[in-house]
């Protein structure tokens, strides 16, 4: 790549870019391409940002030439939208917010993401095996989807990437080398996958505080089950097959990994049901797993059973509670009254919380805000930070005030968050409305849906906010917002899918409704 220098001017208080971003703090240095990956401030819109910064002598045309290479596909990259990707902002190149004596080839900008550092996640020890694959699992759909598109993310660092507050990866630090390829993608997520369940890293040019994965006598990447014997067969095999170039059994596609960790995904879970359950199954002729105790036929099942136990269980306490209640007044009574004075009462509900004997009924401490005419969107288009989204083509329905046109998710046979966090609906109006109440018409009992705001109408998922959540009933659902919000853009998320009839999860809608504070 030609002499690079050693950015050893770069410190935090040193402001580049035409005097607009300020460094705050370096996060690593990819010094294959002498990228060197700092938060800085951006000084005009008060905020934090994440660069790139690609150091070295203008004067060496070939560092020059591959520092255009790899501009040139960060500006490409930006017109990519994923949860998994930092949006890039902007790219600075020499004469165009860069200047020769900055000792810069080249700047590029994203959005800051907060979360914590990869290296610093696996410096005490490596990642749990399921939670791994959940972690590898969103950068991979990430992949797939820039992949469709003809992008390179160039992920092959680990000082690239940061782990959201939601658990996720996300490529922190966006510019591929000038010459990565596709394939390098899939080889950097059996990196990332190995990295997680042993603490090594397995491609070159990895940073030096990561200790390098072994190999044996003939060059082969000891596998992470031989290092990390808690780690599944399948996931590591997974990791070992993408990394490794040579042989038939090598996994050379995105897709093909997704296709993997969801079969992981899927045996983990069942796994985790065995430990329930307290002994280990055997399975019948029609696939139903048995126990010396009762028949459980999938883990939709399970989950209904404890959910239904939990609800028990919370009513019996309401209900002694309010019985407890009644007795302390029974025998206490009011002291200046000249014997006990008994009210008999209903026992409490979720809409009417029970009031001591004696005194009156008061109003509830805050009332639902009072909705006014509904407001149709402008638009309303599929909300899947993590993918493509479920039936696009679809969505309009909900606003077309016809209950009888749907719009529905795809059908998953595992719920969510499995596979992916949620999927949802982002409505934008014309001008800002005050927003009081969303009614949902749904006939997929069981959905549980967040409503939140956003500024922009394809915003990363940590940067919108939760307003109110609820769980949809057969028919129309109503959902309050605690405070009316103001905003223009607003995400019916939703984090759990219908009940399993049978044939996988999915949820349907039928119509949005959104009605401003009256």
């Amino acid at each position: 790549m030609g002499t690079r220098a050693q950015g050893g001017s770069l410190a935090p208080g040193r402001v580049v870019g035409d005097g607009r971003y300020r460094l705050l703090a370096q996060f690593g240095v990819d010094e294959r391409a002498g990228a060197h990956l700092w938060r800085a401030r951006d000084g005009q819109l008060k905020r934090d940002v994440a660069l790139t910064l690609l150091v070295g002598d203008p004067a060496d045309p070939e560092s020059a030439r591959q520092a255009r290479r790899t501009l040139e596909r960060a500006a490409h990259a930006s017109k990519f939208g994923h949860g998994g990707v930092a949006r890039v902002l902007d790219v600075l190149s020499l004469g165009s917010g860069v200047t020769s004596g900055e000792g810069l080839l080249g700047v590029v900008v994203a959005e800051w993401t907060k979360g914590s550092d990869l290296v610093d996640l696996v410096a005490q020890r490596p990642v749990a095996p399921a939670a791994a694959a959940r972690m590898v699992q969103a950068l991979t759909e990430a992949v797939e989807q820039a992949h469709q598109n003809g992008l390179v993310l160039g992920l092959d660092h680990p000082q690239r990437l940061r782990l959201t507050p939601n658990g996720a990866l996300k490529l922190a630090f966006p510019g591929p080398l000038p010459e990565a390829t596709l394939r390098d993608d899939v080889k950097a997520l059996g990196a990332v996958l190995y990295l997680l369940l042993t603490g090594r890293w397995a491609l070159p040019g990895g940073p030096p505080a990561i200790p390098a994965a072994p190999h044996s006598p003939d060059g082969r990447i000891i596998p992470p089950r031989s290092l990390v014997p808690a780690v599944p067969a399948d996931l590591s095999s997974l990791a070992v097959r993408t990394i490794e170039d040579g042989g038939n059994g090598g996994i050379r596609t995105s897709a093909a990994i997704l296709r993997v960790l969801d079969q992981v995904a899927e045996e983990e879970e069942r796994t985790q049901l065995i430990k329930a359950v307290g002994t280990e199954p055997e399975a019948s002729g029609d696939g139903t797993v048995w126990t010396t105790k009762k028949p459980v036929k999938d883990v939709a099942r399970r989950r209904k059973l404890a959910l239904g136990v939990t609800v028990l269980v919370v009513a019996t306490v309401a209900i002694l509670a309010w019985v407890g209640l009644m007795l302390i007044n029974l025998f206490q009574g009011d002291s200046k009254a000249s014997g006990p004075n008994i009210n008999v009462a209903a026992p409490p509900s979720s809409s009417q919380p029970a009031q001591p004997p004696g005194q009156s009924q008061a109003p509830p401490a805050s009332q639902p805000p009072a909705a006014g005419a509904p407001v149709t969107p402008q638009s309303a288009t599929v909300y899947n930070p993590q993918g493509k989204g479920d039936n696009p083509g679809k969505a309009k329905a909900v606003i077309d005030g016809d209950p009888g046109t749907t719009w529905k998710t795809d059908q998953y046979q595992q719920q969510l968050p499995v596979l992916k966090k949620g999927v949802g609906l982002a409505v934008s109006f014309k001008d800002a409305i005050k927003l009081a109440q969303v009614k949902i018409t749904s006939n997929s009992p069981g959905t549980k849906v967040e409503i939140r705001s956003a500024e922009t109408k394809n915003p990363a998922l940590d940067d919108t906010k939760v307003l109110a959540s609820a769980d949809l009933t057969a028919g129309e659902t109503t959902i309050p917002l605690p405070q009316p919000q103001q905003g223009q853009n607003f995400i019916v998320w939703i984090t759990h899918l219908g009940d399993d009839h049978g044939d996988g999860f999915l949820t349907e809608i039928g119509e949005l409704t959104f009605l401003p504070a009256g």
